[in-house]
């Protein structure tokens, strides 16, 4: 651990954080010929916590199909292995424009939900692991099955989407899903033979008529999924609200991220199950990062630092007790050397520590390297 920190203090000579990448390889896919286009994504990481065993991990390799009919129609689908011997089918859905601004969709889709959710490719996010906030809060990669709309309004610099989905499953045949310390991540369906028992509404509207900047505003309404309506306390109703904003201007960058969950009949889910599922889940991060080589140079070497702070037990209902372990607070610090435009090589260092007084933090280094094309 001692030669790992002595390895990092060296290469951290170097510095605060860079993006778009991700955004100039998607418009290629959205504007690309007739016929098949392949890509894909993948992720190598090496991880050695202050306590504990260290793990070197494939931890996905991810493969784009998309297909192009004609100018209007359109498939994209993506399969995902995850540490070497799971696979799944991350999305799957058919795009048909009816005009240039409108379109319609429908399929296996990313729930359009924070920045991470929707740009999750090592290259486009900075630290060798996702922030922390986008898997406890909101549970990339958190996709299920939908119909809807998207588009832009030229004029008013605006791009919106809008879904009718089904969401994450509470109760299984007997099996209760959703507990506090990861919140809804347990609840995933990601299109696997899911339960369909209520219709969720999920929206997002990205702003981008400032030099620079990129706002979002996202939402999620509805309720959890049942095999059983008729069981007392196996749904309960959710309402998340995210906002996020990004920032790039020459060398320097940053990005916030704020996501609330209100979560109602809580109470009812912890007494028939036995868990502790919380009634309010907020939290945060900011980050900031420079990039130390020119604006005209093949690659980048972005410095950056990023704070989380997120609780899974904001709020409690009924006779719970609020575990303040659950209310994390974490320090990223590291660097991103772009080797191409979709090759990055990452390192950082991480503290991580909760509001139980007198706890102390833990720390952890990590280093991997990632492709996105």
């Amino acid at each position: 651990m001692k030669n790992n920190i002595i390895i990092f203090s060296l290469l951290i000579s170097f510095t605060v954080f860079s993006q778009n990448s991700s955004e100039k390889q998607m418009l290629s896919l959205q504007t690309m010929a007739t016929g098949l286009t392949i890509g894909g994504y993948g992720e190598i990481t090496y991880n050695d916590p202050d306590s504990g065993v260290s793990e070197i991990d494939v931890q996905r390799l991810v493969m784009l199909f998309a297909y192009k009919f004609d100018d209007r129609v359109s498939f994209i689908t993506e399969i995902e292995f995850e540490h070497v011997k799971e696979v799944y089918v991350e999305q799957a859905f058919l795009n048909y424009g009816v005009s240039d601004n409108f379109n319609l969709r429908g399929g296996l889709m990313l729930v359009p939900m924070g920045i991470v959710n929707e740009y999750h490719e090592p290259t486009t996010y900075n630290g060798v692991e996702r922030p922390s906030l986008n898997n406890k809060l909101v549970p990339t990669t958190w996709r299920e099955m939908g119909l809807g709309v998207y588009g832009r309004i030229n004029s008013a610099s605006i791009r919106y989407q809008a879904y009718i989905m089904n969401g994450f499953i509470s109760y299984n045949d007997g099996a209760y899903k959703l507990k506090g310390t990861n919140g809804l991540r347990s609840g995933r369906q990601k299109g696997a033979e899911s339960v369909g028992s209520n219709a969720n509404f999920a929206a997002r509207v990205d702003y981008y008529g400032l030099p620079g900047l990129k706002l979002g505003l996202s939402l999620y309404n509805g309720k959890t999924q049942t095999t059983d309506k008729s069981v007392v306390g196996s749904q309960v109703g959710l309402s998340m609200l995210g906002f996020d904003a990004r920032y790039v201007k020459n060398r320097f960058s940053s990005r916030f991220e704020y996501i609330n969950a209100s979560l109602s009949d809580t109470d009812k889910y912890n007494l028939a199950s036995g868990k502790d599922l919380g009634s309010k889940m907020s939290g945060y991060y900011i980050e900031g990062s420079y990039n130390l080589l020119p604006l005209t140079a093949r690659q980048k070497l972005d410095v950056f630092l990023r704070y989380e702070d997120f609780d899974t037990h904001a709020e409690v209902a009924g006779n719970l007790t609020k575990n303040e372990s659950f209310h994390r607070k974490e320090t990223t610090f590291g660097f991103s050397y772009h080797l191409a435009d979709g090759a990055v090589f990452k390192m950082d260092w991480q503290s991580k520590g909760t509001a139980v007084p007198d706890s102390e933090s833990k720390g952890q280094f990590n280093m991997g390297i990632g492709v996105f094309f």
